[in-house]
């Protein structure tokens, strides 16, 4: 299948595509703030410039797109044009990712994975119960974690 654009257009495309402010990190940063959580945006001395980054807690997070992060869900779908090209980018995506969040843990920091999937779609998290996860996960959680909890990971108590 050709691409339904021409180059200038999809270069245009492209480039429109925003690393930083998205709507799911605006939409998180807003409620996180409305509940008293104070952080910083994009440190560019930490590895991998945290999305949310939380001192006192020594804390980051990252909001992820699905698509960009090769997150295994209902909003991931390899493109059917250029498929090597497309898989080729994202598992390096997916693989600087790992080492970042590494360093991080390496450096003392607890990682927080937010996928796009927990803020949109039909897996989405509902608000409340969403904000209840990260604040406690911000006061006491774990090293590293990831919301929605991969299915692998889920168990039943």
């Amino acid at each position: 299948m050709t691409d339904v654009h021409d180059s200038a257009t999809r270069s245009r495309n492209m480039a429109a595509i925003k690393g930083k402010n998205t709507r799911p990190e605006r939409w998180l940063r807003q409620r996180l703030h409305a509940l008293g959580f104070r952080y910083r945006l994009n440190v560019s001395t930490l590895p991998g410039k945290p999305d949310l980054v939380f001192p006192c807690y020594k804390a980051v997070i990252f909001v992820h797109g699905c698509f960009w992060h090769m997150h295994q869900c209902p909003l991931f779908h390899l493109p059917a044009t250029r498929t090597d090209w497309w898989e080729q980018k994202l598992i390096l995506n997916r693989q600087r990712d790992l080492a970042e969040q590494d360093k991080l843990r390496e450096l003392g920091w607890r990682v927080l994975l937010v996928w796009e999937c927990a803020i949109k779609g039909h897996r989405k998290i509902p608000e409340a119960e969403l904000m209840v996860m990260i604040s406690e996960w911000l006061k006491h959680g774990s090293c590293y974690a990831e919301l929605p909890i991969p299915d692998n990971e889920q168990t039943t108590t």
